[in-house]
């Protein structure tokens, strides 16, 4: 036996070696991880990259298209807010100066009960010939706005009240309710003013005056501000007005438009 010590030995040192190795490898292996390949890795920040790029590709487009569709309705609502102020700014002051029309289409179309006109020119024209008119045939004129508000999105309506004094003494102080309509394109500009609800309040009593009552009217001048003949009810300053507005409109361009052109206060 103790011969075969000898030769026994290396195989069994051997395989000790081989078993400490095999058992010694799952630590080391475990102690030092492997390298990671960089397939997983690249594949991961390539489909990520190529995620951002996309993102960063597509973001500015949606944000461009968002900008275009915003843009008309931010115009409108800028329009649609100068619109509202510069209305309720003009309409009391209607009688004193002329309107501010950059609010209003080219094509804008007036239309009241009786009558329909259209393009800017004839516009500016009736509310030149209210200014004129009024001031000739009455003594004291004026708009009072009473209400402003919208029942839609592209519809604006006042509510006013036309207020007078004839310059005839027979004839006492008028007054007549109106609302106008105005509607508004998608850019906010209005293209349609429409005057409608009227409720009239004319004084209907025709008083007794004398000869000295007409000349202390209104002081001696070439183009006289009441009427001579008879008077009935249907008759007033008031119609005499509206009849003298739509004739300077007839005219059209017979007339140069100027304020300040009345005479007798």
């Amino acid at each position: 036996m103790a011969f075969l010590l000898p030769k026994l030995q290396p195989s069994l040192l051997s395989q000790s070696k081989s078993n400490k190795q095999q058992q010694q490898q799952p630590l080391h292996q475990t102690l030092s991880l492997p390298k990671p390949t960089s397939h997983f890795p690249i594949s991961f920040i390539t489909s990520s990259s190529s995620t951002a790029q996309v993102a960063q590709v597509n973001t500015p487009q949606g944000s461009a298209q968002d900008k275009e569709q915003q843009q008309p309705k931010d115009e409108f609502y800028v329009n649609l807010g100068l619109a509202v102020r510069t209305l309720r700014e003009d309409m009391p002051l209607i009688f004193i100066k002329d309107l501010n029309y950059d609010i209003y289409r080219d094509d804008i179309t007036f239309k009241d009960p009786l009558n329909t006109f259209s393009g800017i020119e004839k516009y500016k024209l009736i509310f030149w010939a209210l200014r004129f008119h009024g001031k000739i045939l009455f003594r004291e004129i004026g708009l009072d706005v009473y209400r402003v508000w919208q029942p839609s999105e592209n519809v604006i309506l006042i509510r006013w009240n036309l207020r007078g004094v004839p310059r005839v003494p027979w004839e006492t102080k008028g007054e007549f309710q109106g609302t106008s309509r105005y509607k508004l394109d998608r850019n906010g500009k209005i293209y349609e003013h429409k005057v409608d609800n009227l409720a009239f309040n004319f004084p209907q009593n025709i008083k007794q005056v004398s000869v000295l009552d007409l000349v202390t009217a209104c002081p001696a001048s070439p183009n006289p501000t009441f009427l001579w003949g008879p008077v009935d009810a249907y008759s007033s300053s008031w119609i005499a007005f509206y009849k003298a507005v739509r004739e300077t409109l007839d005219q059209d361009g017979s007339l140069l438009p100027q304020d300040g052109l009345a005479t007798c206060s």
